[in-house]
């Protein structure tokens, strides 16, 4: 989308205009299949030489899509560098994890506002916000887009009607023998029962990668089930300002997403044990914040640039083969 930099949000916000639609901020990217945006780790990589006491959804996913990777970040514990989309996000589920705990008539667009203020200085205080050394203006683009975000909600639902059982709500239980924990964002309460909804700022999935994100939920509804006693009816995932993706929670589906995530917990022990982690090499190569410490990932850079079948822009690409000066994707 063609964006410009919104009113700064350090202004009063009643003089906050998020309207505006100006063209100087580059179009969304159209990437490849990525871990799900929001997905936040419920324990922080530590260096280790076994497998962790319980698999979260961000770990889980990144052993599926590389297990040379996931040791990096989760064993090796490497740096994984800031990112402003990850942390747009973080902005976005912190407002709307406040806005859905307030009274249902202060669910307003005006509230969300109000609490995008008292909540930024948490965001611009954190670590990785500062080490992204933000000028004025990137910064005021980055509380644009993360504004935009959060006023997202309102293409998808109206927060008045949502009745809300619980919102970053703490799940350990086991899956399959699988010791699993996640944060879900919000556990939501219909007519015919519960409903696992989860945000997502990063742009929707084409249609052949939906059963892969819904997985994330699926697995949500699971736990939700064997640590609370009630299956939840539906699991979402709430694209803001874009779709939502929907499932129901059926035996089969949840039988399919643990088979898949007592499989993962298997190969990354087995992985442990033997401390063989094989590199799963592919476009998000260009994608890998390791790629510079991965001699198959930097192998698998250089041959898509030499085929043309990697994005310029992709960040692995200032790593292993800089783009010469001049040169554009």
């Amino acid at each position: 989308m063609d964006v410009d930099v919104a009113e700064d949000l350090e202004e009063p916000v009643s003089d906050v205009s998020f309207d505006a639609n100006p063209a100087s901020a580059p179009p969304t990217a159209d990437l490849p299949p990525a871990p799900p945006s929001g997905v936040r780790d419920i324990e922080p990589p530590v260096a280790r030489t076994g497998p962790p006491k319980r698999l979260s959804p961000s770990s889980a996913s990144t052993f599926q899509q590389c297990p040379k990777r996931w040791k990096m970040r989760y064993m090796d514990r490497l740096p994984d560098p800031p990112g402003q989309a990850a942390l747009a996000g973080t902005f976005a589920h912190l407002v709307l994890e406040h806005l859905l705990q307030a009274p249902t008539p202060d669910r307003t667009v005006e509230n969300a506002k109000v609490l995008a203020r008292q909540c930024w200085p948490e965001i611009e205080n954190d670590k990785d916000f500062v080490a992204l050394e933000l000028d004025e203006a990137e910064s005021r683009h980055f509380r644009w887009i993360s504004w935009k975000a959060i006023e997202g909600l309102w293409t998808l639902e109206n927060p008045q009607d949502v009745v809300v059982e619980a919102t970053e709500q703490l799940i350990d239980a086991e899956i399959d023998g699988v010791p699993f924990r996640g944060i879900v964002d919000r556990l939501d309460r219909e007519d015919d029962g519960l409903v696992v909804s989860d945000y997502k700022s990063g742009k929707a999935p084409r249609p052949r990668y939906v059963e892969g994100r819904l997985a994330q939920v699926l697995l949500y509804a699971a736990a939700i089930a064997n640590d609370l006693g009630e299956r939840p009816r539906r699991a979402r995932l709430l694209y803001l300002g874009q779709r939502t993706v929907e499932a129901e929670v059926t035996d089969e589906a949840l039988e399919a997403v643990s088979v898949d995530l007592k499989q993962t917990w298997t190969s990354m022990t087995s992985s442990c044990a033997s401390g063989e982690f094989d590199a799963k090499t592919g476009p998000l190569c260009g994608w890998c914040p390791f790629v510079g410490q991965c001699d198959e990932g930097t192998a698998e850079v250089r041959s898509r640039l030499e085929r043309g079948s990697m994005r310029l822009d992709a960040p692995a690409v200032a790593i292993v083969a800089p783009v010469p000066a001049g040169q554009t994707t």
